[in-house]
């Protein structure tokens, strides 16, 4: 009998790991990334263990179609139907969930839920609101806290980030004005702060191991977060100001327009930014509540130096850095 000379067959599953790994580090869409951990179990194992760059933003539009940069072929996950979203946090999906939300991960298919907003736990559990009459008329007293919007049936999570597995941040307040709450997914309730002014929060961002948030004055705030002793859950232990900012605000025009802005604070590179937009807007009909149209837009990068607590400008968001920009967020990704 012939001895077999041909060599065994192989499979993809025998390629090493760090070679697969390699290959996977080539992979910038979130698609390909799914494609490729698919393959089988050992190039899954791969994709856990690989440290990687963040990959190009997956652009999801309302009726539950994807686009997965630098694709532009639209797609939609098999099986289920994410159309109906409200906002997206990171990878995931943020649906509406009678007064709080719930999160969905297109590609796991793993479901976070958020407790609902009528279910805060106060610090001090014992709080009360304190108002003061004017005139007949109750008022808030000295500012608004926590305790004076908490039974508005207009509250609403204008952001959410997911900071690790077991806490979840929201800013949640009423029209501009809002307060930090803490969870943990899954949990029965949020804890907030109960006398903390309210402010005006921009945006909120998870920084090297630190919450930090930003104020409409450019103020960039450090939020310290501890256990409850009692009950494990995390909790906003105190708020302190890293960077005082030097802000501009809205400006109107005689020709029924108004320069507006909008902040957003994102990491780049290793370094925590502060993108300003500024907006052109006009208003059609002077005199009616009507919603100002949007006009040109343009942006201006500021760097955080910690050391001198101060934002320095830029003229770039991180070397081979994409800029996408949604209703609520701007995301930064790197360029293929």
């Amino acid at each position: 009998k012939k001895p077999n000379l041909q060599p065994p067959a192989l499979s993809w599953s025998s390629i090493p790991l760090d070679l697969a790994g390699l290959v996977l580090r080539l992979l910038p869409a979130h698609a390909d990334r799914a494609r490729f951990a698919s393959v089988c179990l050992q190039w899954r194992a791969a994709a856990r263990q690989q440290l990687l760059p963040r990959p190009l933003p997956l652009l999801a539009l309302p009726d539950g179609t994807f686009y997965s940069l630098p694709y532009t072929k639209p797609f939609r996950f098999p099986g289920c139907g994410f159309a109906g979203y409200q906002s997206a946090c990171g990878s995931w999906l943020v649906f509406p969930r009678d007064d709080g939300c719930f999160l969905v991960d297109p590609f796991s298919r793993e479901t976070v839920t958020l407790p609902p907003l009528s279910s805060v736990r106060l610090r001090p559990p014992n709080a009360v609101a304190k108002w003061s009459y004017e005139h007949g008329a109750k008022v808030a007293d000295p500012y608004v806290t926590w305790m004076h919007m908490k039974d508005s049936d207009k509250l609403h999570i204008s952001k959410l980030v997911v900071c690790s597995p077991n806490l979840v941040a929201a800013l949640v307040g009423i029209g501009y004005t809002s307060q930090i709450l803490m969870c943990q997914p899954g949990a029965l309730s949020w804890s907030v702060r109960a006398y903390d002014r309210c402010k005006r929060f921009e945006d909120m961002s998870f920084y090297q191991g630190k919450l930090y948030a930003l104020t409409k004055g450019e103020n960039l705030l450090v939020v310290n977060i501890s256990d409850d002793h009692c009950t494990g859950d995390p909790q906003v232990s105190r708020i302190g100001q890293v960077i005082k900012g030097d802000p501009w605000y809205s400006i109107a025009f005689t020709n029924n327009a108004m320069l507006c802005k909008k902040l957003y604070l994102v990491e780049s590179c290793g370094a925590l930014l502060m993108v300003r937009r500024t907006i052109v807007c006009r208003i059609p009909e002077p005199g009616l509540y009507s919603e100002a149209v949007a006009g040109w837009s343009a942006f201006e990068v500021f760097k955080a130096d910690f050391e001198h607590s101060r934002w320095i400008s830029v003229s770039t968001v991180g070397a081979n850095q994409v800029m996408a920009m949604t209703r609520r967020t701007l995301l930064l990704a790197p360029m293929t």
